[in-house]
């Protein structure tokens, strides 16, 4: 006995409205790259529902549609139910799953020429599939006085991208001998940042600074034995 094909159970209306849904939930993951994003799409997706922040409500009352976020990281909704809450409560959850690669806290560094960002990975991630594809940079920035940057670079038609490079298979043949779970270490995820140099005028200013701290340090040391 076959299983029967589950898009044939699919038609007309049905099909439709599946489509519909497909294409909003496949909407929702390419903006939900990051636990904070999804956090922000899940809360329009509430406001638009009817549901309110529950830091806006002085009382609640059965019927009530209400959400609470937590440091911009999970969301938790909930309807007030007709029932004293000693009766129980009916649990749906579920975690944000992101899997990602994050840049650690000092990632920046130079290899032959061309600046790196150090990192780690996050989640169960397939590590070969995330090398020679482009890839986008997503963040938050706390400045010393408090305010927040949200950062998102890579995404855009215009915007610069970033990349993990890898090997061309004619000089990959060792690394083709492993397995998949091999083929790509997690140190060999760091990302390339940069490739372009400096201009010449800023490597002469970056000189020029250098060589007046010399001058300030001989001024000094000459200060100190004239003393």
């Amino acid at each position: 006995m076959y299983a029967t094909n589950i898009w044939k159970k699919y038609t007309g209306q049905k099909l439709k409205d599946l489509m519909s849904f497909n294409e909003d939930y496949k909407n929702y993951l390419s903006k939900g790259k990051t636990e904070r994003i999804c956090v922000q799409e899940a809360t329009k997706l509430l406001d638009q529902a009817g549901y309110q922040n529950i830091t806006v409500c002085t009382s609640l009352k059965a019927g009530d549609k209400v959400y609470a976020i937590n440091k911009g990281k999970n969301i938790a909704a909930f309807i007030i139910g007709q029932e004293e809450l000693e009766k129980g409560l009916v649990i749906l959850g579920a975690h944000i799953d992101s899997p990602r690669i994050d840049v650690k806290q000092n990632p920046l560094y130079e290899k032959e020429k061309l600046a790196y960002l150090d990192t780690h990975y996050y989640g169960g991630i397939v590590k070969y599939q995330w090398v020679a594809t482009p890839l986008a940079l997503y963040g938050v920035v706390v400045k010393k006085d408090g305010t927040k940057v949200n950062i998102q670079i890579g995404d855009e038609a215009t915007d610069p991208i970033f990349g993990i490079t890898d090997l061309l298979p004619h000089l990959a043949l060792e690394k083709m001998q492993k397995s998949g779970s091999k083929v790509i270490e997690g140190e060999d995820l760091d990302v390339l940042f940069g490739s372009i140099p400096l201009e010449e005028e800023e490597k002469d200013a970056s000189q020029k600074e250098d060589k007046e701290k010399e001058r300030e340090r001989i001024k000094e040391r000459y200060a100190y034995l004239m003393n």
